[in-house]
């Protein structure tokens, strides 16, 4: 099997039931999920908890079923399930347990692996916004809010496990309530 057919020699390029410009609004939206796939690999394989690169690999297949709901013209169900969206909230509540009290807004870094988990969590904040422009994208924006949540979240605590403190932004103020009430 040849890898390239030629077909999109003319800036054209196919899906299910018919072809569209490759700079098509769902075209780019199919890159950046392709993108941000990538930087979740790259995070899976820098990540030091067994737990977090297991989820990552989860999510690695859910992005791989938001790319699959937006090859077709046609409207068809959704390969992603809305437990993966579930699936995210619990590990959110998970990894936030586990992780120092923040209040304050964080500076992006610490371990490499946290890093990379900010940079793709960066991305998927890009890849929401280019869903509001593709309505067939609508019924994936739950799942991709929590998605960036998580990265942050997975981030904090693979600093935590690394015992790695997150560098507070130095002007930033009281913005994230704590259960205790400070």
């Amino acid at each position: 099997m040849k890898i390239y057919t030629k077909s999109g020699d003319e800036g054209e390029t196919s899906l299910v039931g018919g072809r569209v410009k490759k700079n098509d609004r769902l075209i780019s939206l199919m890159g950046e999920l392709d993108e941000l796939n990538s930087f979740v690999g790259l995070a899976r394989t820098k990540a030091s908890s067994i737990e977090v690169r297991e989820q990552l690999t989860v999510i690695q297949h859910a992005l791989f079923d938001c790319g699959s709901d937006l090859m077709y013209v046609e409207p068809r169900p959704s390969r992603l399930s809305q437990e993966a969206t579930v699936d995210l909230e619990s590990w959110i509540d998970s990894l936030t347990e586990l992780s120092p009290p923040l209040d304050k807004f964080i500076l992006p870094g610490g371990t490499e692996a946290a890093a990379t988990l900010h940079v793709a969590r960066t991305v998927c904040r890009r890849v929401e916004r280019s869903m509001i422009d593709v309505p067939q994208a609508a019924h994936l924006l739950p799942f991709i809010n929590r998605l960036s949540d998580f990265f942050f979240t997975a981030a904090r605590y693979e600093n935590a496990v690394k015992q790695k403190a997150d560098i507070e932004y130095v002007r930033s103020a009281h913005v994230f309530k704590r259960k205790d009430g400070e």
